[in-house]
């Protein structure tokens, strides 16, 4: 291997945006640098649309290139303000936009608050905010961040959006980025999120860079919805990670499952179901979903409701790219809520754009989509998928199973490799000394706002907390003799280990999330494989060869 090629874990990564911003030059530039510079550094993370370079090698090249030797003040502030807040980046991206619209320097060192200034005198102050916001959102690591939408999602959005909606409300806002891209330009916006600095940052850059106040409370909107009774013509709704630990014990006669009660294993259609509580008459919710909420078993009840009753207007395959947490392609679902009994949705209308570039331009296409009539969908299974309704024409139908294939031998060598590596312990005893996660929140290690336990230390590794309390063995402690599951955080016990060991296992529960979902968009793209030959073996399409799988001889 090149020594260009190589990385560590511990080295920071950049994406090309950041490229662009460190030599000063635009993205396009960058992208020709690949391309004609055979010894461009090559990337060491990310995914074939979004790639990620090693700091040091572009650095490297840069300089042998005699290409942006000066880093710009953007750079430096963004370099100052991760290493005085290594792995917790949101409360300095908050200090920082609070100190440009009141301040109030917060926690911010004597070097950032200068380099903040000297970068406002350059620009703005509202547009430092809005460098910084979206250098954070393209940013390769953001540990222990919330789900903040990308941009390239935020474009989408507002092109496939009711863009005259003169309120809007997310109940997951992040950074604010979705909330305040979409929508009409003078609309009222309000937002809650679990995360105190990110309701904090959002309402600071409402005020810097909008000129409003906007709303923004704090709390997790699922077990602790601080806006009950509030409606908006316009909800928007990214949802965080997937996670079986979103309540649904506790709210099981809450008003809001108008469609079903959530299964435990969907809390992506409790989040839907949140939005839709919030959209008033004549509204609209979007909500971005994993594409396999469009199938699942456990969900088909509450996608025959959505159905049923008319209140699902479209269905929208994403590409690859436009997710924070994941490089999978999302499916965007459009509610509508009914202003009488006359104007509930006869069909839903499907759409394939997981062909589409990530970075847009958007707009709703002429033609391509399918009007599904109710009846139908409302099959056994009430699967959802764009692709399943939106079958190739026949002339077509070689080139899209022969994508379809690349893709899953893409995305099956993808998966090869991402189990950790895991080694019997030998004579080491286990589990060892544990402590209970009650006396880590007394110790100030951990927060419990919304129920879901938070590292806030940087003592304590976010992902070796949140993997060892989804342990059998914590399952088993929160679960009573009836059978019935109560999630009791405080009561959770992990094992006492130094900060080393701590992240050693967060990166291997980090790796085993991603092979998960991977695994599942294996299945999904399997599935589609297999429904394409068989359309072009029974069609005519596509013809057998002589030695095909599983053939005799």
């Amino acid at each position: 291997m090149d020594s260009r090629d190589r990385t560590t874990a511990d080295e920071q990564q950049v994406t090309a945006a950041d490229i662009a911003r460190l030599a000063g030059v635009t993205r396009a530039a960058v992208s020709n640098w690949r391309r004609r510079h055979d010894d461009f550094p090559s990337p060491v993370g990310g995914t074939p649309s979004s790639p990620l370079f090693s700091l040091s090698g572009v650095r490297a090249w840069l300089e042998t290139q005699n290409k942006g030797v000066e880093e710009s003040t953007e750079v430096r502030l963004w370099h100052t303000l991760r290493g005085d807040h290594p792995g917790r980046m949101l409360p300095a991206l908050a200090d920082t936009v609070g100190y440009l619209l009141d301040g109030d320097r917060g926690g911010l060192g004597d070097e950032a608050v200068r380099l903040v200034e000297e970068m406002a005198s350059e620009s703005s102050p509202s547009e430092v905010s809005r460098a910084l916001t979206e250098r954070f959102l393209n940013a390769g690591e953001r540990a222990g961040a919330p789900s903040g939408s990308t941009m390239r999602l935020v474009r989408a959005l507002a092109a496939l959006t009711d863009a005259t909606a003169t309120s809007v409300f997310d109940p997951a806002c992040g950074t604010g980025a979705l909330l305040f891209g979409v929508g009409a330009s003078g609309a009222g916006r309000t937002g809650q999120d679990i995360d105190p600095d990110a309701a904090r940052l959002v309402r600071a850059r409402s005020e810097l860079e909008h000129g409003i106040e906007a709303d923004i409370r704090v709390g997790d909107a699922l077990r602790s919805d601080r806006w009950e009774g509030h409606r908006a013509r316009l909800v928007v709704c990214d949802p965080p990670p997937a996670t079986t630990d979103w309540g649904r014990e506790e709210l099981l006669m809450d008003p809001r499952w108008e469609l079903a009660v959530p299964p435990r294993a969907e809390n992506e259609l409790a989040w839907l179901q949140h939005a839709y509580a919030h959209t008033e008459p004549g509204g609209q919710a979007a909500v971005v979903l994993s594409t396999s909420c469009a199938y699942r078993r456990t969900g088909r009840r509450t996608r025959a409701e959505l159905v049923r009753r008319g209140l699902l207007t479209d269905v929208v395959a994403l590409p690859a790219g436009l997710a924070a947490a994941h490089a999978q392609p999302v499916h965007l679902w459009l509610l509508k809520r009914p202003t009488g009994t006359g104007d509930a949705a006869r069909s839903v209308r499907m759409w394939d754009l997981s062909g589409a570039d990530p970075d847009g331009p958007w707009a709703w296409p002429r033609e391509g989509g399918a009007e599904v009539s109710l009846i139908d969908l409302l099959d056994d299974e009430v699967d959802l998928t764009p692709g399943r309704h939106l079958a190739p024409g026949l002339e077509d139908l070689p080139g899209a199973l022969a994508s379809a294939r690349e893709g899953l031998r893409r995305l099956a060598r993808s998966i090869d490799g991402l189990l950790p590596e895991v080694s019997a312990p030998g004579t080491a005893e286990w589990p060892g000394t544990q402590v209970r996660v009650g006396d880590l929140v007394d110790a100030g290690l951990v927060d419990l706002e919304g129920g879901s336990p938070r590292a806030v230390d940087e003592r304590l590794d976010g992902d070796f907390l949140r993997g060892f309390i989804a342990a059998p063995a914590n399952t088993r402690r929160s679960t009573s003799a009836s059978g019935t599951h109560r999630t009791d955080a405080r009561a959770a016990r992990v094992p006492q280990m130094g900060p080393a060991d701590q992240r050693r296992y967060g990166a291997a529960f980090r790796a085993l999330e991603e092979f998960e979902r991977r695994a599942e968009e294996l299945a999904v793209l399997a599935r589609k494989t297999a429904e394409l030959t068989r359309e072009g073996l029974t069609s005519g399409a596509l013809v057998p060869e002589d030695h095909a799988p599983g053939a005799e001889g």
